[in-house]
């Protein structure tokens, strides 16, 4: 057993009691709260829910098991980061299809997380293994993504994000055409019963919503333009599967590697395209757009004039 002991700074105030012990303490947001709930978090000698926001001054106590700690990512300058907005508090990056987002198990380096610890404005806030990661996507999704670059400010964001304050649309190509041209697709998602590596619509999953409206079609697909409102593993690309039309290119979800008659793709057909948020420093509204990559813009560019949708 090992102890941490530090005192809240000011920049810490209003913080997540088990978020900041997480960051302080080299361990994951999940080991943390369960540390916070085992009574192996104390502030100023007393325990504390996780929730509990910390004050400037605070003294906290952080008790760890000999195998709790983790290991910081290292800096990797060699990977290209594309940045589409930054300030002091948060930068948004445009995430190349193929990037794991952060280290974890068969991917312990050569992640976003690995570029932006090179750069200037270094992320910061959330677990050690993935500072500053408000959202995720998924190795093969491309496009925006919300980075912090201030504790506090992440833990604004992530509340943000949950309740539902943080507007995303993606670009989605889908194998056939959905039978109306706007729908919403209301499905619990959980890990599949059948499949270790995959998401399914599942009774006792968690609540996901997923709005969609096409906006092209090719005959054999549907461009969609698609909004989620809620952030579980793979929702999109269960979502469209489980009504029958897979994103192009996801031979994960039952989709064809091409269109008939179509430019193969070697990846599949998902762009996080926009996202709008107000920053959380003065509520100032911020929106990023991110254009389809040129993968996908060779795709669309070199198929036949789209028709419009019914």
């Amino acid at each position: 057993m090992s102890e941490i002991v530090f005192e809240a700074s000011a920049g810490d105030a209003g913080a997540r009691l088990d978020a900041l012990a997480a960051a302080r303490a080299g361990i994951s947001r999940a080991t943390a709260s369960r540390l916070v709930d085992a009574g192996a978090v104390e502030v100023a000698g007393r325990t504390r829910p996780r929730s509990y926001r910390v004050a400037a001054g605070d003294v906290v106590r952080v008790t760890l098991p000999d195998a709790a700690r983790e290991r910081a990512p290292e800096p990797d300058a060699t990977i290209d980061v594309e940045v589409r907005y930054e300030d002091r508090w948060l930068l948004v990056v445009s995430k190349p299809a193929g990037l794991v987002v952060h280290p974890g198990p068969g991917h312990p380096e050569g992640t976003l997380v690995n570029a932006l610890l090179a750069r200037a404005g270094r992320p910061a806030g959330g677990d050690l293994e993935r500072p500053g990661i408000v959202h995720r996507l998924d190795a093969g999704t491309s496009g925006l993504m919300i980075v912090a670059k201030d504790a506090a400010v992440h833990e604004q964001l992530v509340e943000m994000l949950a309740a539902r304050e943080v507007t995303r649309v993606y670009r989605a190509l889908v194998d056939g055409l959905p039978d109306t041209p706007t729908g919403t697709i209301d499905a619990p998602v959980g890990r599949s019963p059948r499949h270790r590596k995959k998401m399914a619509v599942v009774d006792g999953g968690r609540d996901a919503v997923t709005d969609f409206r096409v906006t092209e079609a090719f005959g054999g697909a549907a461009l969609l333009e698609v909004r989620p409102r809620t952030g579980r593993t793979h929702q999109i690309r269960v979502h469209l599967a489980s009504i029958g039309h897979p994103v192009v290119g996801d031979i994960l979800y039952g989709a064809p590697k091409k269109v008939e008659g179509r430019p193969s793709l070697e990846r599949y057909f998902l762009h996080a395209h926009r996202i709008r948020f107000q920053r959380p420093s003065d509520r100032k509204e911020i929106t990023v757009v991110s254009a389809l990559p040129a993968e996908l813009e060779a795709w669309m560019s070199r198929s036949e004039q789209p028709e419009l949708p019914p």
